[in-house]
């Protein structure tokens, strides 16, 4: 069944088209003071920043929302995303953009309901209108020690907490969709039975061709948004299709023992039929 099926998303340049914090910092005009302050501080924390400036200098909640809701989607996307759900498919996104910025862009594409779980930095309104960014790890007070991610998110550890949090529901099968290097670190968390679908020439895609030997799952590359749809879809079906087999299987062997057993009864029925006078 697709509910043993776990597909999980990176959300920048792989649902949307691009960085969605680029892309509000370059529509609201902000790009030259991120530009400037980017090598003082955190990208995370330095988007937090941002989100101050662009309060002080009268931008609205609304304004940030408005470009969300004009973010570039490849017209694919969002037919694959509702045909895995529509098969029993358990979505989830792991990113490192923010929760304010993707949840806005997927309700407004009608698509929040698909995904049981976002895993992403939060980002909420607070009482003066300002929109505050935060790290999904706390670097400061407890830091995630993993070498290969930025300090405010390790999705390694993410894969692994959830992972750990379906144990208990039997056996599970992984996709895992991304772009970037972030996306390195939690290839290597995958199982021999799992997926990697990394975006072909992007971070990931190169990391993973620099140390094939040390991803276990199989890798499936993909380009564009129509590709991704034909190979996700291609990848679920073939699972699905692989275990309605084993369960056919296992039927058919079980009806099979059956079988063999009506001989046996039949030999020990048969001295005591002979006995019985006529």
């Amino acid at each position: 069944m697709a509910g043993n099926i776990v597909v999980v998303f990176d959300f920048d340049k792989t649902i949307i088209d691009l960085d969605s914090d680029n892309w509000v910092l370059d529509e609201l005009g902000f790009t030259d003071l991120f530009n400037q302050l980017l090598p003082t501080l955190p990208w995370n924390s330095l988007m937090d920043r941002m989100m101050g400036e662009l309060h002080a200098n009268g931008k609205t909640i609304e304004d940030i929302q408005e470009v969300l809701r004009r973010v570039p989607i490849h017209p694919r996307i969002v037919p694959a995303l509702k045909s895995a759900h529509a098969l029993g498919c358990d979505l989830r996104i792991v990113s490192d953009a923010n929760l304010f910025f993707i949840e806005t862009i997927l309700e407004h594409l009608g698509i929040r309901e698909c995904f049981s779980e976002i895993n992403t930095n939060p980002g909420y309104v607070d009482d003066n209108g300002r929109l505050r960014i935060l790290p999904y790890h706390d670097f400061h007070s407890s830091p995630h020690g993993c070498e290969l991610c930025p300090p405010n998110m390790c999705k390694g550890k993410i894969i692994e907490r959830i992972q750990a949090s379906i144990a208990k529901e039997g056996k599970k099968r992984f996709i895992y969709l991304g772009d970037g290097i972030g996306d390195f670190c939690p290839s290597l968390k995958l199982k021999e039975a799992d997926f990697m679908m990394p975006r072909k020439n992007f971070p990931v895609w190169d990391l993973i061709c620099k140390n094939r030997m040390l991803v276990k799952a199989e890798i499936h590359e993909w380009t564009d948004g129509e590709d991704l749809e034909h190979v996700l879809l291609q990848l679920i079906n073939s699972i699905l299709n692989a275990e309605e087999n084993l369960i056919n299987s296992a039927q058919l062997l079980s009806t099979d023992c059956k079988f063999q057993t009506i001989p046996m009864s039949v030999q020990e029925a048969l001295p005591q039929a002979l006995s019985v006078p006529h």
